[in-house]
């Protein structure tokens, strides 16, 4: 979970509005694991997440698998509770006043970002009391929902909650939103200004010395700091030649390090898994940590049975703890452990990583058949 700090409107200058103030802003990630078992628990029964603080109030987020009434039977429902308040608002404080707090319910893709399609706003709430529920919004049917959004039996849910603290105070006209993203994105695509050429895999990539250099320590270190290995000192002609990226891979990367998201990925699952593997691999060649976040991200939501060892390999290799843990859990759970863990994937993890092989056989309780398959593979070998 994670909340944004708080946040308050200004006065400025130029034609002014009545208009509301926001007192703060905060989000919550509902994670829902093991979505089939949910199904069923009956009308209006709920599940909720960890309480989370936006505006010194503690809320959570509500699930109505079935439905909160018999009307939304067919449909998924969320809402919002207060389960306390603030301190300073009790015993005469300020407690009678309604705590004001509209609520945005968003389906996260699979690099963890609100897919705006099914992005649905609330009203303004007023919320009297704790234990006091919200907006349980009709936020789409079930069929629907199970089609595009749940993966591996579960699906990721983000809840953005603002509470509203004053009214009518003047602002200045509105201000468009930041546009920052495409105009970098449009830098590189244009290559206007580049002063850096990249040779990857028999293409050039024409980029920015300034920009790689404010995204990634490596690339900073390279140009302004410690000498290139294979090249000469940067200069405003620079060619540098990229080893073991594909160039795919490496465009992909540097729209990242450009506009802070990833391009269109097409494909099936299984494509866009191999690209966030290969993304993860660049992102920690070059330090860009949020990419390294966001690949780890998506290769726990798509990660299953088939690709759990060689997942857990570049787990290990690439200091990604969370897709580790999310791999043992699957192989822990797996009524297939011992029929994944032979052929090639055992052998790549027996000379891969030794110790990692001997992590995972203590926690399946699998050294005998462990021991003897790597013997197996070292004997053919």
């Amino acid at each position: 979970m994670s909340s944004s700090p708080a946040c308050a409107a200004g006065d400025g200058g130029g034609s002014g509005s009545a208009s509301t103030t926001v007192a703060a802003t905060g989000w919550q990630v509902l994670k829902v694991e093991g979505y089939s078992q949910l199904k069923g628990i009956g009308v209006a029964r709920r599940i909720k997440s960890t309480p989370f603080m936006v505006g010194g109030h503690s809320w959570c987020v509500t699930f109505f698998p079935d439905g909160s009434s018999k009307e939304t039977a067919d449909w998924v429902c969320f809402g919002l509770r207060l389960e306390r308040r603030r301190r300073h608002d009790g015993g005469g404080g300020g407690g009678d006043i309604p705590v004001l707090a509209r609520a945005k319910y968003s389906f996260l893709d699979q690099v963890g970002e609100p897919v705006p399609s099914s992005t649905v706003s609330g009203s303004v709430c007023a919320f009297s009391r704790p234990g006091e529920s919200w907006g349980r919004l009709e936020l789409i049917r079930r069929k629907d929902m199970e089609s595009r959004h749940v993966r591996n039996n579960r699906f990721w849910v983000r809840c953005d909650v603002t509470v509203v603290e004053t009214t009518c105070r003047r602002v200045p006209a509105t201000v468009p939103p930041s546009d920052l993203r495409r105009h970098l994105g449009d830098l590189l695509a244009g290559g206007v200004g580049a002063d850096v050429t990249f040779e990857v895999g028999g293409e050039t990539v024409a980029a920015h010395l300034a920009v790689l250099a404010a995204r990634s320590p490596v690339f900073r270190a390279e140009f302004f700091g410690a000498p290139l290995k294979e090249n000469a000192a940067a200069t405003p002609t620079t060619r540098v030649r990229i080893h073991g990226v594909e160039p795919r891979v490496f465009r992909a990367m540097l729209h990242f390090v450009y506009t802070d998201a990833l391009p269109e990925i097409g494909g099936d699952a299984g494509e866009r898994m191999a690209m966030a593997q290969h993304l993860l691999v660049a992102a920690d060649r070059y330090g860009v940590e949020r990419l390294r976040s966001v690949c780890e991200f998506d290769l726990c939501m798509y990660a299953g049975e088939d690709v759990a060892v060689s997942t857990l390999v570049l787990a290990e290799q690439h200091g990604c703890h969370e897709l580790k843990e999310e791999c043992f859990k699957i192989l822990e759970s797996s009524g297939k452990c011992r029929e994944l863990l032979v052929g090639d994937d055992l052998e790549h993890l027996a000379s891969s990583s030794p110790s990692l092989l001997g992590e995972l056989s203590a926690s399946l309780g699998l050294d005998e058949l462990l021991v003897g398959n790597v013997g197996r593979s070292q004997q053919n070998s």
